[in-house]
Formats: structure tokens, C-alpha cells, sequence
């Protein structure tokens, strides 16, 4: 059932191409909108000439980043008064006036009109021409592909917003479906998608810190932001999962050290003593002794037992992202980053907030100090993370010792 869904998803995001957009395959109510939207064809073809010119003048530097590019683009936008930003929230939101007073029209029941342009890494520009009258929000969605230095039109949907909120984290999240022929005879239900779209801006310093600390590490497939811990004590983390994290950093490609194709067979690795500690060592401050208690180690051979993550431990594959929303210089060096977790396939702008302190070192390395979870009873259970077996449950599940 899950490999089913996941395929499902995987063939849905390669369609859409937009990060921001999640899709799901319950089956949603019909609705009927097609009378009430329209979308603003002229506006649209204004923005897209726009980014064309912008993404022309870019042609020649080779050496500049994908981001860059979309910022240039997003900037010729602003400069025409257009509202735009980027699908993943690393930009902020220009014109954001625009989507604020469209917020208050929605919550005051009013009627009023927004486009935004959105532009994926892929150069997908998703523009969305937002309708709202008592309280309801329909849209009008465009999703065009830049290739070759052109753009061509790939989606066109209108449906009603079935969630609209404007959250105090100073997002706009929506949702909706609509009825898609292709896709229903593949899935028996209609399209459907998630959107998180930041509005407040961001402090620079904020976003870079979050760019070389928080993002490289995240929340899938570990736990090391979702539990306290400190460097006096490591009890709560798994450090197996924080090895395959950590080996992509150092390396630039995932661990060699693979499950087995078989579902059914259990893999086991004997990882040499000092691969292992410099992968650990390189992130955390932990000596040799620490680490092999917190793990499987082998005193007569010098290696660590590590099982790879097979099918029973597959995480669903929506996973929320983090975002710095403040920090702290310390005197020791440190650094203390407040995170807010954002999850835009649960509607969430933050399933909940904690704190966490880096050291950064020489050469741009880093080492985590601590992690701390802020209590609060608005805080929503982590329902992504997918522990590892523990070493009784993977001897059930694969009938070994």
C-alpha cells in the first residue's frame, strides 16, 4: 500500500513541478467554479514577458545560482508591481501589501481580486489569480514551463479554496481540488494541492543561518530536532540515522551501505572504529566511549554494527521544513537559533518551535550543542517521523539474531 502511494506522489510531483504544491489521494467533494473565475489572461501574459526579458539579460552568466536568477526575476516584478515569490520561501515575498489586504478582505467577508507569481527551481512560474467574496476564495491557477528562452503553458486549474488561513507566523496557506480527466482515471479522485507561501519577510541573517544549519540536517528520516538533548547528554538521539545525515554532508552522496533488495532479509554492516567516529565526530562534540555505548560496537573487531534502514522503517514522504525565525549570538561562541517547524502538507506554519545551539568552527564546519523542544499545548505530534527498529523488532521482523 505505501510503495503504491508513494509512486502515486512521486508521478503527481514530477507532473506539477512545484515544490510549494503537495498532493494527496483522498477523494475530495466536487465543486463547480468554473463560472465563478476567471482567469486574468492579459496580466498574466504582462508577467510573463516580464520575466522573459529578466531571464534574457541572465543568459550570458553561467556562474549564477538558480536562486539568484529567480531573485533577479521576482525584482523586475516588484519594479511593475506584480507580487512574487519563490515556491520554496527562500525570497521575500515582494508586494506582499497586496496578499495582506487580500487576507483582510477574506476575513472581513469582502470581495476583492490578487495575483501572485510563483517560480519554482525548475522555472516553472506558477501564477495564481486569487477571487474572494463573502469569506470564499476561488482560484485561478496557471503553471507555465521557462525552457530554451521560452515559456509554455503546461496546467490550467480553477477551483474553490477548501482552507484559506492567514497564519500569525505570517503565512498564507490554501488548499483545493479540482477535477482533473487524466489524473482521475489514474488515481479515482481529483487533483488536489497544498500550498505555504510566506508573506512577513525574513531577516537575512535568519535565512542564511537556516540555510547552513538547519536545512543540511531537517526532519526526515531522524530525530535529532524533534527530542531534547545536550552534549552532556546524548541518550535520546539515534545516531544511526545521524550517520547517513552526516555522510552525505561530508561526502556528497548517500552511505554505501544499503539495504537488500530482498524485503524479506535483514542487512548488517560492520562499520570500521575510525570511519565511523570521524563521520559522528565531525558535527557532534563525543568522545569514542559515548558513542559506543549509545550503539552497537564490537570490542574485538574495532567496528560498529549498523543496519540500514529497510522497508518496515519507511517514513510517508511528506515532511515539513525548518525555518529561523531568530537567534542569539552567545558569548562562548555559540550561536542559538530559534526554529519554527513548517509543514504545508498539514496546513501547519508551525507544529511547534524549538531551540537550537551551534558552534560553528573554521572553515565553515559546525558542531550541534543541544536541542530544545519549547513546551506548548499548541504543539502537534510528529506524525511524519518513522523511528528505526529497535534491535528486538528488527530480530522479529527478519527472523534473525
Amino acid at each position: 500500500m505505501y510503495r503504491k502511494r508513494l509512486l502515486v506522489l512521486c508521478v503527481l510531483a514530477a507532473t506539477l513541478g512545484c515544490s510549494c504544491a503537495k498532493v494527496e489521494t483522498e477523494l475530495p467533494a466536487e465543486t463547480d467554479v468554473g463560472e465563478q473565475t476567471s482567469f486574468d489572461e492579459e496580466k498574466s501574459l504582462h508577467i510573463i514577458d516580464i520575466s522573459l526579458a529578466a531571464m534574457g539579460t541572465q543568459t550570458e552568466n553561467t556562474s549564477e545560482t538558480k536562486l539568484a536568477k529567480i531573485e533577479r526575476v521576482i525584482q523586475r516584478l516588484e519594479e511593475q508591481g506584480y507580487a512574487a515569490i519563490d515556491s520554496k520561501n527562500q525570497i521575500n515575498m515582494v508586494c506582499a501589501d497586496q496578499a495582506i489586504d487580500f487576507c483582510q478582505a477574506v476575513e472581513e467577508k469582502g470581495q476583492d481580486d490578487f495575483m501572485l507569481t510563483v517560480i519554482s527551481d525548475t522555472f516553472q512560474w506558477i501564477i495564481y489569480d486569487f477571487h474572494c467574496a463573502d469569506g470564499a476564495v476561488t482560484v485561478a491557477r496557471n503553471i507555465y514551463q521557462y525552457e530554451d528562452g521560452d515559456m509554455q503553458l503546461e496546467d490550467s486549474a480553477v477551483y474553490t479554496a477548501s482552507d484559506w488561513k492567514y497564519t500569525a507566523e505570517g503565512y498564507i496557506m490554501f488548499s483545493g481540488s479540482w477535477y482533473s480527466e487524466a489524473y482521475s482515471l489514474f488515481a479515482l479522485s481529483d487533483m488536489q494541492e497544498k500550498v505555504a507561501l510566506r508573506v512577513l519577510p525574513l531577516d537575512e541573517k535568519c535565512r542564511a543561518l537556516n540555510e547552513a544549519y538547519m536545512m543540511p540536517i531537517g526532519y526526515v528520516k531522524n530525530n535529532m530536532f524533534l527530542v531534547d538533548w545536550s552534549e552532556d547528554d546524548f541518550s535520546t538521539l539515534d545516531f544511526y540515522d545521524l550517520f547517513d545525515i552526516f555522510y552525505h554532508q561530508i561526502y556528497g552522496k548517500e552511505v554505501p551501505y544499503e539495504p537488500s533488495d530482498n524485503l524479506g532479509v535483514g542487512t548488517v554492516y560492520q562499520i570500521p572504529k575510525e570511519e565511523f567516529e570521524h563521520i559522528m565526530m565531525a558535527y557532534l562534540n563525543i568522545d569514542s566511549e559515548t558513542l559506543q555505548q549509545k550503539t552497537l560496537y564490537h570490542t574485538d573487531s574495532k567496528t560498529y554494527e549498523y543496519r540500514p534502514r529497510g522497508f518496515y522503517e519507511a517514513e510517508y514522504p511528506e515532511h515539513p521544513y525548518p525555518e529561523v525565525v531568530d537567534y542569539t549570538e552567545n558569548a562562548d561562541g555559540t550561536i542559538t537559533l530559534l526554529v519554527n517547524v513548517v509543514f504545508p502538507y498539514e496546513g501547519l506554519s508551525k507544529v511547534f518551535s524549538h531551540e537550537v545551539v551551534v558552534r560553528p568552527l573554521e572553515n565553515d564546519g559546525v558542531q550541534y550543542v543541544s536541542n530544545h523542544v519549547i513546551p506548548s499545548e499548541d504543539n502537534i505530534e510528529e506524525s511524519w517521523y518513522k523511528p528505526r527498529l529497535t534491535l528486538a523488532e528488527w530480530a522479529e521482523v527478519y527472523g534473525a539474531e
